[in-house]
């Protein structure tokens, strides 16, 4: 071999290490993200993800003064939902205390966000919902068209109105997330506020 080419060969050596060092990272990456099943904890989510996301249909739901509601009240915002009993025991006014306050601490964002709560049987405590939950939006769902909505929502043959969660709703009508009873106002909030900050609608 002449000392040219030798000269030639050493002098790309840099070059393939400098690109060696340039992939070795991103392929390392790719392997752990699409290889194994960690993921960097500032990336989990700390409610339940709902998988496949679901799609609720747009339906009139009725008051509890029987007026309709829009078809469309679930489009163009993001929703706090709970679902349980028209009664509303402690443990479901402590739930919308909790997305009444996480709401409130988004501050700007506080206009893209709405609350409900979806019922069945007698409702309801005027005095309190209106008292403290002036902004709820309420919604039967013990009607037909109520059941049929109803029936789309994870663990229905389970009870859902028995579970106590919290769910979150995208401005397209999709449930995507939902927070089991006792779950930290904290975690939901970090959540919220993560949607919210990636989301271009709502």
């Amino acid at each position: 071999m002449t000392e040219p080419a030798v000269e030639k060969k050493l002098s790309r050596r840099p070059v393939y290490w400098a690109l060696l060092a340039f992939f070795a990272p991103l392929l390392l990456a790719f392997f752990i993200y699409y290889g194994t099943s960690w993921r960097p904890s500032s990336m989990s989510n700390k409610g339940d993800l709902v998988s496949p996301v679901v799609s609720l249909p747009e339906a009139a739901l009725h008051k509890p003064d029987g007026s309709e509601l829009d078809k469309q009240w679930l489009q163009h915002k993001w929703t706090l939902l709970y679902v349980g009993e028209g009664a509303c025991d402690q443990s479901c006014r402590d739930a919308l205390l909790i997305t009444r306050n996480i709401r409130l601490l988004l501050g700007k964002d506080t206009t893209r966000v709405q609350r409900a709560f979806m019922f069945t049987g007698n409702c309801c405590d005027a005095n309190f919902f209106s008292s403290e939950q002036p902004d709820l939006i309420i919604a039967r769902v013990d009607d037909e068209i109520g059941q049929q909505t109803l029936k789309l929502f994870p663990n229905y043959a389970g009870d859902v109105l028995q579970t106590g969660k919290i769910y979150i709703i995208d401005p397209l009508g999709n449930l995507m997330m939902s927070y089991k009873r006792g779950a930290e106002a904290g975690d939901l909030h970090a959540d919220l506020k993560k949607l919210l900050s990636l989301s271009h609608i709502g």
